[in-house]
């Protein structure tokens, strides 16, 4: 049975990781991180959504079994939305392999395996509403009888169908109303059907996107993630200047020193007044500062004699 936990806990939310958004109530601190199961993934947060992109029908059966192993470990009820290629005795051997008491776990009520086409297209209806308000009844469900939350997985069998455009938009529903939810989702694709559109509209609906090619794994990099990276790497320059010395530092008063950073991290004027709280005539006055201080002709000389050659 899930483990007792008291109402305070069970109703308490936590935080989206991405945009830090709350539902009503919820306390502010961050979420405890919980481990996916997937390697490259790693741990994750509460309102976590995932895509695999598999090419085997035994890397679909193995990613999920994996995260469903690591979700029973955890206290969390597990939901597996099962279609083609696999079946329910599919789903139940490749869990059993690394879940030994699995048909406890499936008669104590804390793992479904449910037919993935029943619970999207009842009578062959899409109905957004529908399918994202049974999710959050399970989660309430599950919270009530004392799991610490919820772990799904559906897999993408309407790629071929003409509810395609549907479920893209349940995707990116689905994506905004996880956020400080007490569940985490696992949605698989197939690499053999999706189009490379498909890969496209797919990896802008989820958080994190990886691919399972003949058991070896691949971090897939959307261009929101590659614009991420490019700016933390920025960041982390802008952060040397403030912290490294360089010809001429100790004539900067402390605000030159903050736009400098701006300056490296490539801001505009205009940027950098709204991350600094001031107007981009400010900058540009604090910019001339530092130009004359250290000599700089211009700003790539600036970044010369600031980074080196």
């Amino acid at each position: 049975m899930p483990r007792t936990t008291t109402a305070a806990h069970r109703n308490s939310e936590t935080t989206g990781h991405r945009s830090g958004r709350t539902k009503p109530g919820a306390p502010a601190e961050d979420p405890p991180l919980r481990q996916s199961g997937i390697r490259v993934v790693g741990e994750m947060p509460w309102g976590t959504h995932i895509c695999v992109f598999y090419e085997t029908k035994d890397d679909l059966l193995d990613t999920a079994a994996a995260y469903f192993k690591t979700g029973l470990a955890s206290n969390e009820f597990c939901v597996w939305a099962i279609s083609d290629p696999i079946t329910k005795a599919d789903a139940i051997a490749a869990l059993r392999r690394v879940v030994p008491d699995l048909r406890a776990q499936i008669a104590a009520k804390r793992i479904e395996i449910i037919p993935g086409v029943d619970w999207y297209l009842q009578g062959n209806q899409f109905d957004l509403q529908r399918i994202t308000g049974g999710w959050n009844e399970k989660l309430r469900d599950a919270l009530a009888k004392g799991f610490d939350g919820m772990r799904v997985s559906g897999n993408a069998f309407w790629i071929e169908t003409n509810h395609w455009q549907a479920f893209c938009e349940y995707e990116h529903e689905l994506d905004r109303s996880l956020a400080g939810q007490r569940m985490v989702v696992l949605c698989t694709y197939s690499l053999q059907a999706s189009r490379a559109v498909d890969l496209l509209d797919v990896a802008r609906a989820h958080q994190c996107c990886t691919a399972r090619r003949d058991g070896d794994w691949e971090f897939l990099a959307t261009p929101e993630l590659r614009q991420a990276r490019q700016e933390i790497e920025r960041l982390q320059g802008a952060l040397g200047v403030l912290s490294k010395p360089f010809p001429g530092h100790e004539l900067l008063t402390p605000r030159e020193r903050v736009t400098l950073a701006q300056i490296v991290r490539g801001a505009s004027s205009k940027e950098a007044a709204r991350m600094l709280g001031v107007s981009p005539r400010t900058v540009e006055f604090h910019r001339a500062n530092v130009m004359r201080k250290l000599g700089a002709r211009n700003t790539a000389d600036l970044m010369r004699r600031v980074l080196g050659d």
